[in-house]
């Protein structure tokens, strides 16, 4: 890869990460191009060069996001050199913890809101963190995937009870002490 490439890949980077901050601060409906261009400190011309219209520019910050998150999750969940409760609590940290408190207002809410923007990846994203979830418990609980289940309705339920990454974080320890032996 050439140098020009990668500093177009770099912005491009910059530009989805920007925009998917500007969507869950406004919501889809409400952010323009131009606000997207500002937070991205780019040229509104610029931002149409890079994406064709705000619902291509949507659908692929909310695409590589959530492939990013899988791939870290697959990560901390295979590396074994961490007691398994732990490498759960970083795969759901990853997945849900970061989203959650005052400054991480809601990216998972304005998927949600926007369904039909979505590419068939991004619907599948969930399943496939409950089945990476369900892979890492597998060998340690009879019922991997209704466990797998259970501990991503806890973490759904604790996005919205708690004000905090930390009392998320504290919150979901203990379900995990209860759902998942601490040996094999």
């Amino acid at each position: 890869m050439d140098e020009g490439t990668q500093v177009e890949d770099g912005r491009r980077e910059a530009v989805l990460a920007s925009a998917l901050q500007t969507f869950a601060r406004h919501g889809y409906r409400a952010t323009s191009m131009d606000a997207v261009a500002r937070e991205a400190r780019i040229s509104r011309q610029g931002l149409y060069f890079l994406f064709g219209s705000k619902e291509a520019l949507f659908r692929e910050a909310v695409s590589r996001a959530l492939a990013d998150d899988l791939r870290a999750v697959e990560g901390l969940l295979a590396d074994e050199a961490v007691p398994l409760p732990g490498r759960l609590l970083a795969a759901y940290d990853r997945w849900a913890g970061r989203w959650v408190g005052p400054l991480a207002r809601d990216v998972p809410g304005v998927i949600d809101d926007n369904p039909e923007l979505l590419d068939p990846s991004a619907h599948e994203a969930p399943e496939r963190f409950q089945a990476l979830v369900a892979g890492a418990l597998a060998a340690r609980v009879d019922d991997a995937s209704l466990v797998a289940q259970t501990l991503t309705s806890v973490s759904v339920g604790l996005k919205h009870q708690v004000g905090s990454r930390e009392a998320y974080l504290d919150r979901l320890r203990a379900a995990l002490r209860l759902l998942v032996p601490a040996r094999a």
